[in-house]
């Protein structure tokens, strides 16, 4: 499948979140790893599609050199 490699993260959630990812941790630490997956993933696609659609001049190669008077 892919390469992975291991990180550490350190997050701030509330206190009953927090807990809640702990448990998860503990029971199906690959759910998380999953869940985080998921999140990064969709954040990479939206900036690549945000910074796509950032409007640019169009292109003119193709175009006859306009004359100047």
């Amino acid at each position: 499948m892919w390469e992975t490699r291991t990180v550490q993260l350190s997050v701030r959630l509330p206190a009953d979140v927090a807990r809640q990812a702990e448990e998860v941790q503990r029971t199906d630490p690959d759910f998380l790893s999953r869940v985080i997956l998921y999140g990064l993933t969709r954040r990479s696609i939206y900036r690549h599609l945000r910074e796509r659609d950032v409007p640019s001049e169009p292109d003119r190669s193709h175009e006859a050199p306009q004359a100047t008077v």
